[in-house]
């Protein structure tokens, strides 16, 4: 061990949605820290990005469901009954387990147990992915083991869990973090200190993404042996929207040549597949599942429109701001995405984009169908969002952040 070490715990590793985790993982080992990734699940996922290969850190994965490894889980809590910490912890489980009665609150309390007995050896910093799940189980072990953590917050873990929970979280956390002006003002307003809640931009690994000097051709849509290529990144699940991009895109005009490429694995793929024939749009649109970054950023360049549709879901899920628009924007794409989130902080003119209401096809298609249409519009959008991506969203520029708030508690590399 050369620096602090430093130990993270996310909900699962790795994954292919996650590169912005990842990115900040190697990021601050570049920095100086050594890392156990601490994770609640085994990967699901089958390809890897790059920078997965790249990262340093040991890797623990806790139990992800207790009745699985039963006496791991013993052990785990006969070594934390030993710390005065899990008594002073006892009451206030307690007055969360009566508020959230549920398999998954006593699942955190074993796994945090787990992560006491298996502390990775000197380990002095803690800092949870994730205000929701990872947060619960470092917030747990940490007053088991009478020391403090912190906390990085993204989307759907701000918007779905209670404000108890999160009021108690901040109140206990030294330090957050989050990644849109929407989720920093929320979650700012519920907490004790305001001040120990900070904004830092995800940002990207622009080495990963370098600048796009290409020319794109000019396709307008009236040409069948040369459609309009759209492209969207991101899971198939219902905050993405993608059923309301197909209906737009099937209320384009009959005679405007397009095909959309779709990349991404996610519960809901044969639903909207299916939904694509009902629409007959089905001969037009791809589904490539999983791909890793590099396949990611060739689609990029190869396209010709960046498409997401997000939308609020009925509990409360939601994008912030999507890596994947930010990648786009990075290589000179023109965009279209939904105005909800953090989306406006990169869409935040008529400039650099386009903004359509969430939940509204016919307002989407007529958007669209201005981004087909006009080769030279989405050209000098795409130009003026590159910029702003390049100036404004280096992802060292959040590494920089995260190493002087650990820098703050004394414990800088």
């Amino acid at each position: 061990m050369t620096g602090p070490h430093l130990v993270v715990v996310v909900k699962g590793y790795p994954r292919l949605s996650e590169t912005f985790i990842a990115q900040e993982l190697r990021g601050l080992e570049l920095a100086g820290f050594d890392l156990t990734i601490v994770s609640l699940r085994h990967p699901t996922d089958k390809k890897r990005h790059p920078v997965h290969q790249e990262i340093e850190a040991d890797l623990l994965y806790l139990p992800e469901y207790l009745h699985q490894e039963p006496l791991r889980v013993l052990r785990g809590l006969l070594q934390a009954v030993r710390h005065p910490g899990f008594w002073r912890l006892l009451p206030s489980f307690a007055g969360d387990l009566r508020r959230d009665l549920s398999r998954n609150r006593l699942r955190r309390l074993g796994q945090a147990a787990v992560l006491v007995r298996e502390w990775p050896g000197d380990a002095g910093l803690l800092h949870a992915h994730f205000i929701h799940t990872p947060a619960s189980v470092a917030d747990y072990a940490a007053r088991i083991r009478g020391m403090g953590w912190s906390v990085s917050a993204h989307a759907k873990d701000i918007w779905t869990q209670g404000d108890w929970e999160l009021r108690g979280k901040l109140a206990r956390a030294r330090w957050a973090v989050t990644c849109t002006a929407s989720g920093f003002a929320h979650l700012q307003s519920l907490a004790i200190d305001p001040g120990r809640v900070h904004l830092s931009y995800h940002g990207l690994n622009l080495d990963r993404f370098p600048a796009f000097d290409g020319a794109r051709p000019a396709r307008d849509g009236r040409d069948p042996s040369d459609p309009v290529q759209l492209v969207s990144v991101g899971r198939a699940v219902p905050k993405k929207g993608y059923d309301v991009l197909l209906h737009a895109l099937a209320r384009l005009p009959a005679d405007l040549h397009w095909h959309f490429d779709h990349m991404g694995g996610g519960g809901d793929l044969a639903q909207l597949q299916a939904l694509a024939d009902d629409l007959g749009i089905a001969d037009r649109c791809r589904w490539r599942g999983a791909v890793d970054q590099t396949d990611v950023l060739a689609a990029y360049r190869a396209a010709d429109i960046f498409a997401l549709a997000s939308r609020i879901t009925a509990d409360g899920d939601r994008d912030g701001l999507p890596n994947v628009l930010v990648e786009a924007a990075s290589q000179k794409l023109a965009c279209v995405a939904s105005d909800i989130s953090g989306i406006p902080e990169l869409i935040s003119d008529p400039t650099l984009g386009w903004l359509v209401p969430p939940e509204d096809p016919a307002a989407l298609a007529l958007t669209l169908q201005e981004a087909i249409t006009d080769p030279d519009l989405r050209a000098a959008k795409g130009a003026a969002v590159a910029a702003k991506v390049r100036g404004h969203f280096d992802y060292r520029t959040s590494i920089d952040q995260l190493v002087k708030l650990f820098d703050a508690t004394g414990m800088q590399p």
